[in-house]
């Protein structure tokens, strides 16, 4: 029995746990695997999809012990048993919409998910920079070129114009989408029901984790899903203006090791 037993801590990947520097740091690593110890369950929730957030895990010895929220809420993978514990997928029309949202803003860029494969449309810098990034193949072709059920699509460009593709989606199918930016440059496409926050809950329930003992943190618009399920809802001092206009419990700077500034506050909390 630890101190941390019935606790589950999700955190966000890329600039939260994973630093500006691009590594997480072994004040990090020292204190998730103090959490997990004392008993807690500690697991990430990425925007990245499985296939480019496997690379990670020997990366950086990454270490937990509860499923991984992927593709921004679209599945849940359980990495130790080798499959999906839940999964989504975008509705049968997604590829229509996108083209007819590429027709109207001929400058952005998109990449779909399909199974472990990564299409991409008109890619640009911002594409070019995250593909690099992630660091796994991917496929150029027309949107009518894409197989299709995806699990998600991420849509690319700058800010202003991907607040209009926003705009665009929600207000043509917002019955079907959650809509989000990941950054300000990234925003992403996944289906209605499918984020975060509501995978984060369907974890907490199959571990029998109560509520009140659910915490997450993160650092921009996607992760607020979560942050509404959080007991204490945390973010780093680096996040975006939104998780800060929301109202999130500020800690330190992801390079000033946030994730375990967290579990300092828990351990002062669970004694």
């Amino acid at each position: 029995m630890g101190k941390f037993d019935g606790v589950l801590l999700y955190t966000d990947y890329d600039d939260t746990l994973y630093n500006q520097h691009l590594t997480v740091s072994e004040e990090n690593h020292r204190a998730i695997r103090y959490f997990m110890q004392e008993g807690g369950r500690f697991s990430i929730a990425t925007g990245r999809a499985k296939r480019t957030f496997a690379p990670q895990i020997e990366k950086e010895h990454l270490e937990f012990n509860a499923p991984v929220v992927v593709s921004n809420g679209a599945g849940i993978y359980d990495f130790q048993a080798g499959r999906y514990v839940k999964e989504s997928q975008l509705p049968h029309k997604a590829r229509e919409h996108m083209a007819q949202l590429c027709a109207q803003y001929p400058d952005l860029s998109f990449e779909a998910y399909h199974g472990e494969e990564i299409y991409v449309y008109n890619p640009n810098v911002v594409t070019l920079k995250h593909l690099n990034r992630v660091g796994v193949p991917y496929q150029e072709c027309g949107v009518d070129q894409m197989p299709t059920p995806w699990t998600k699509v991420i849509v690319e460009q700058d800010h202003p114009m991907l607040v209009q593709a926003q705009e665009y989606l929600l207000s043509h199918w917002g019955e079907d989408y959650e809509v989000i930016f990941s950054n300000p440059y990234l925003l992403e496409v996944t289906a209605k029901g499918a984020n975060k926050g509501t995978m984060v809950a369907y974890v907490a329930k199959l571990l029998g984790i109560k509520p009140e003992n659910v915490y997450c943190m993160g650092d921009n618009q996607n992760d607020i899903p979560m942050l509404e399920v959080s007991a204490i809802p945390f973010a780093p001092a680096n996040c975006a203006q939104p998780v800060k206009d929301w109202g999130a419990r500020l800690v330190g700077h992801t390079d000033d090791h946030a994730v375990a500034q967290v579990i300092e506050i828990l351990d002062g909390i669970y004694k």
